[in-house]
């Protein structure tokens, strides 16, 4: 081979293999938005299933008379004795007793302001309080009910109050129980122990949870010595401790416990024609940031034909309705629990 002379000798090129097709980015952010978005959705859907199992009753009657509209808005709360539906281990286990018919063991009216300046305004309305039902004289709140149902309660106390009632809600025995139950039990703190066989509650001092039986007898006893005007300020304590757990992230954002909670509420909530699961929200969100109270009370006199009742202060209890019913500010004085 002379030099100089380059002899190229190249292989033969190998054959490319075939390009795969690109692998497309997961977007992360993606997924979680769609999930996100399938939560919702299931969410409200659940609702609007919820809202159809509601139980509705005419509850607000138009009879002549009655309070004109007013800004805000004003509900009717009530807790009923009512025992249809639970079966006698449920009563026994909740210590309810067999008593027939219906009664109301509570009732509250909560006023959402429009005006920017009040705050919402929880008021207990003691069950024993001695007023003028239509058609039936003058007698304890709660025998309305009794009378004419929730339609005869609401007159009764937009009669008594000058206030007029937007919506109404109502709650039975059981039902009150489901729904601590399905939020987990709620803390509640006691200054001194109470025990009282009829509600079935034995609660030392001290903070604790209370589940679903325990909270009820909590409500109901009246083991004290002011009776009904201690019992008001438990129930309202408590319900704006089970509010506050209601509207807490780790109930909403636990379908384990939400949708327990909805179907309690779906299966023992009555509300008014016209209500929806929306507007109960109002009640849950509000609740806990009310300021809260009592009617004012002149007196515990003993009435024939009634026995022992609660007298307003008719001037107190006057200039606690007006300011409700023209949205304006409540000192919390006026409406503090009597010592």
């Amino acid at each position: 081979m002379s030099a100089g002379y380059h002899h190229g000798y190249q292989q033969p090129r190998r054959p490319m293999p075939p390009q795969r097709p690109m692998k497309k980015k997961r977007r992360p952010g993606r997924v979680i938005l769609v999930l996100l978005l399938v939560l919702v959705l299931g969410t409200v859907g659940f609702g609007f299933y919820v809202d159809s199992t509601l139980t509705r009753i005419n509850a607000l009657p138009d009879y002549e008379g009655r309070p004109a509209e007013t800004p805000g808005t004003t509900w009717l709360l009530v807790g009923s004795d009512a025992r249809e539906g639970l079966t006698q281990e449920q009563k026994d286990a909740l210590a309810t007793g067999d008593a027939a018919g219906r009664r109301t063991d509570t009732i509250m009216m909560l006023h959402l302001p429009d005006n920017s300046a009040a705050k919402p305004v929880l008021v207990s309305i003691p069950r024993d309080s001695y007023v003028a039902i239509p058609e039936n004289g003058r007698n304890k709140v709660n025998a309305a009910y009794a009378f004419g149902g929730p339609q005869m309660l609401v007159q009764t106390v937009e009669g008594a109050t000058g206030v007029r009632i937007d919506h109404y809600m109502e709650i039975g025995f059981g039902g009150f129980s489901d729904m601590v139950d399905a939020v987990g039990g709620v803390d509640i703190c006691l200054d001194e122990p109470i025990k009282d066989p009829l509600a079935g509650i034995d609660l030392p001092a001290g903070c604790q949870e209370l589940d679903g039986p325990q909270a009820l007898g909590f409500v109901r006893t009246r083991a004290f010595a002011t009776a009904d005007l201690q019992r008001v300020q438990n129930q309202r304590k408590f319900l704006s401790a089970l509010f506050e757990k209601v509207k807490s992230p780790a109930t909403l954002a636990n379908p384990f416990r939400v949708i327990p909670l909805m179907n309690a509420a779906s299966g023992s909530v009555s509300v008014n024609d016209d209500d929806h699961v929306w507007h109960l929200a109002s009640v849950a969100l509000n609740m806990s940031d009310a300021t809260s109270g009592t009617v004012p009370v002149g007196s515990t006199p003993t009435v024939p034909g009634a026995g022992s009742v609660v007298q307003w202060n008719k001037e107190k209890a006057s200039e606690l309705f007006d300011l409700i019913s023209k949205d304006q500010p409540v000192p919390a004085e006026l409406i503090a629990p009597p010592k």
